[in-house]
C-alpha cells in the first residue's frame, strides 16, 4: 500500500500534466504548423479517481531505479509523452477528461517498466515534431507514421501497423466494394496525413487511367471527417482501420473498405539513448505477452520487423 503523500504525488504528476488544447488533431501530418492553429487553451482537466487508481498500481515501479538518467529526461524522474487523444480507440479522452486507449495504455506501461512518472501532453500532430526538437517531450506517441524524411531526424520504433480504411453510410447512396467505386465520388479525410497523400496519389492513378476523380473534402480531425459523411456532404470518409472499425461497432457507419496502404505506426524520439531503452521496455512486454495481448485487445496488428529503432545513420 503506498502512502497518502506518495499517492498525491503520483496523481499530480498524471492529473496536473494532462494538458489538451481548444483545437484537436488530425491522425498525423508532417510535423508543421498549419492554418494559424492555437494551441493556447487547455481544455481536458484531470480524472482524478483514475488517476488514484493508476498511482497505486505503478507504486512499485517508481520505487525501483530509473532505466533513463536525468540528464536525457525533459523532466527529471518523469517521462513526458506527446499524445493526440482524438482517435477513438488509439488514444482518446473520456466524459471525465482521463486519457484512455491503446496508445495511451502503452505509454503508461513503457513509463513503469522504465521506473519513471508517466506524463502526458495532449496535443497537435503538427506541434509534436518541433516539440520534441525544442525538448517539450521525451517521447511521441501518436503513432506517426515511418517515413524516409522522418527517419533523417527522428529516431522511430515500429510497431503498429496502420491501414487506410473507407467508411460509407448505413444506408443509401451507391456501394464502394473496390477501389475504384471510389472514381467520381466525394470523399473526406484529414488535412497533411498519410491517407490524404494516398487518396491524392490514387486521384493521379485515376486521371490516368481515364477514370472520373474523386472530390477531396479536407477537415482537421475525424470527428469532422465524419461529420461531414453523417451531414451527407460525402459519399465517403478516409480514416485509419481501428477508427472507422469502432464506428461502424456502433452501427453508425459500414466499414466498406479496409487494410489499404499499410504502414507501420511508431513511437518517436529525439534521442537515440531514449529510443533504446524505450525498444528494450517494449522487449520485456514482447517476452512476457503483455504487448500483444494489448494489441489483440484493441485489434491492432504489429508491424513487421520485431522490435527495432530506427533513424539518422552515422
Amino acid at each position: 500500500m503506498i502512502g497518502v503523500d506518495r499517492a498525491c504525488e503520483l496523481i499530480s504528476a498524471m492529473v496536473c500534466h494532462i494538458i489538451a488544447y481548444k483545437n484537436e488533431p488530425h491522425e498525423e501530418d508532417d510535423g508543421f504548423q498549419r492554418n494559424g492553429t492555437s494551441m493556447n487553451q487547455p481544455i481536458i482537466a484531470g480524472g482524478i479517481f483514475a488517476a488514484f487508481v493508476f498511482a497505486a498500481q505503478v507504486a512499485n515501479a517508481q520505487d525501483c531505479s530509473p532505466k533513463i538518467p536525468d540528464s536525457l529526461l525533459t523532466t527529471p524522474g518523469h517521462f513526458v509523452m506527446a499524445t493526440s487523444p482524438t482517435l477513438p480507440p488509439m488514444a482518446y479522452a473520456d466524459q471525465q477528461g482521463v486519457l484512455k486507449g491503446l496508445r495511451v495504455e502503452l505509454g503508461y506501461e513503457i513509463a513503469k517498466r522504465l521506473c519513471l512518472k508517466p506524463e502526458y501532453i495532449s496535443t497537435e500532430y503538427a506541434t509534436m515534431v518541433p516539440g520534441l526538437q525544442g525538448g517539450r517531450w521525451d517521447m511521441i506517441n501518436a503513432g506517426l507514421f515511418v517515413t524516409p524524411e522522418r527517419l533523417k531526424i527522428l529516431y522511430m520504433i515500429p510497431y503498429e501497423k496502420l491501414a487506410i480504411s473507407i467508411s460509407t453510410s448505413v444506408s443509401g447512396g451507391a456501394p464502394i466494394a473496390k477501389i475504384d467505386d471510389l472514381a467520381g465520388k466525394r470523399i473526406s479525410t484529414d488535412i497533411g496525413g498519410y491517407a490524404e497523400r494516398k487518396i491524392r496519389e490514387l486521384n493521379e492513378d485515376f486521371k490516368t487511367r481515364g477514370l472520373p476523380e474523386m472530390t477531396i473534402n479536407l477537415f482537421d480531425n475525424y470527428a469532422t471527417v465524419y461529420q461531414a459523411l453523417r451531414a451527407g456532404q460525402v459519399d465517403a470518409a478516409v480514416s485509419i482501420d481501428p477508427v472507422a472499425k469502432q464506428y461502424q461497432d456502433r452501427g453508425e457507419f459500414t466499414h466498406a473498405l479496409n487494410g489499404m496502404y499499410p504502414t507501420p505506426g511508431s513511437l518517436s524520439f529525439g534521442s537515440k539513448d531514449i529510443a533504446e531503452a524505450v525498444a528494450a521496455a517494449l522487449k520485456e512486454m514482447e517476452a512476457d505477452g503483455y504487448l500483444d495481448k494489448l494489441m489483440s485487445e484493441y485489434g491492432v496488428s504489429r508491424a513487421d520487423g520485431g522490435i527495432v529503432v530506427e533513424g539518422p545513420q552515422g
